[in-house]
């Protein structure tokens, strides 16, 4: 990795910490440090959220996040109760104190940001504000995660519900799965295929899937990524993972096939170095047919 690109991280990450107070045990002079004021803005702004999910979204280990947790709860800030319907999960709700609170950091955080801007004249505000939206874009990508898992997993199963579903609205006259992918999942499951998720945050946000169509060839299939995650090359990270996998599995060709109405998908292909081919299967929903040679 490239020494320079490294410094330049580095040296924006103490910008950046210092410009907002991070260092201070009294962020946003309410008498805390930034990680307690966090939590009270992200459970205030949601009213009340789940435990895990809370944990998975800030990336803090189970230790941290209870001592913050407690000393919140000592400050009558917030309650953790046991999840409605979920014996075994946990859920944090702010309290009548802690929205208050929490109303008074969402007032000072704005009032930070203004502090930025207000020093800049309207052209260097544009600048900053969309250098920073695309820096958010690319830090997202960052957190994104990629694991192989089982297509049958709970999270498997709605992200390849939610490309079905996809494919109903999006195809002319709609889609059957029994007509347009008869396949079992047993097909994506080592050692003659694979399946992955990436997740954003600790949420599925994307899928994709690798089987065996002879000795030497395999077929990408279901690469599917949320609405709430395109455009930060989720897609794109998918397939260069199956296409490994497929190296691994002693591969030689890959193959796919699409829809003429997922155009993105066709472009996506073509930049990766597949090429179209002619039809290789008798699927009635496929129009476009691609191959790529490992």
């Amino acid at each position: 990795m490239d020494r320079n690109q490294v410094e330049q991280v580095r040296r924006f990450n103490r910008l950046v910490t210092r410009r907002i107070g991070a260092l201070s045990d009294d962020y946003l002079s309410r008498g805390r440090p930034l990680g307690e004021a966090r939590l009270i803005f992200e459970v205030g702004a949601a009213g009340g959220t789940d435990l895990g999910r809370l944990r998975s979204m800030l990336g803090l280990d189970s230790g941290y996040m209870s001592r913050l947790l407690r000393s919140l709860e000592a400050q009558e800030m917030v309650e953790v109760r046991r999840k409605v319907g979920d014996g075994r999960a946990r859920e944090v709700i702010p309290t009548a104190k802690g929205r208050k609170e929490f109303a008074a950091y969402d007032s000072r955080s704005a009032k930070l940001a203004q502090s930025v801007l207000s020093p800049l004249n309207e052209a260097q505000r544009e600048r900053l504000v969309a250098a920073m939206a695309e820096v958010e874009r690319l830090i997202r990508a960052s957190f994104v995660t990629i694991a192989e898992e089982s297509p049958r997993s709970a999270d498997g199963r709605w992200c390849r519900e939610q490309y079905f579903a996809e494919l109903a609205q999006r195809f002319d006259g709609g889609f059957d799965i029994a007509t347009g992918d008869p396949s079992d999942s047993a097909d994506l499951l080592p050692p003659s295929g694979s399946f992955v998720v990436a997740r954003l945050e600790g949420e599925p946000v994307g899928c994709g899937g690798l089987k065996t169509l002879d000795a030497g060839t395999g077929e990408v299939k279901r690469v599917w990524t949320a609405a709430s995650a395109r455009g930060i090359g989720v897609a794109g990270r998918i397939m260069q993972w199956l296409e490994q996998r497929a190296r691994e599995m002693g591969f030689s060709v890959v193959r796919l096939d699409t829809n003429r109405s997922l155009t993105e998908a066709q472009a996506l292909y073509r930049k990766l170095g597949y090429r179209e081919i002619g039809r290789y299967n008798d699927n009635p929903y496929a129009s476009h047919f691609f191959e790529k040679l490992l």
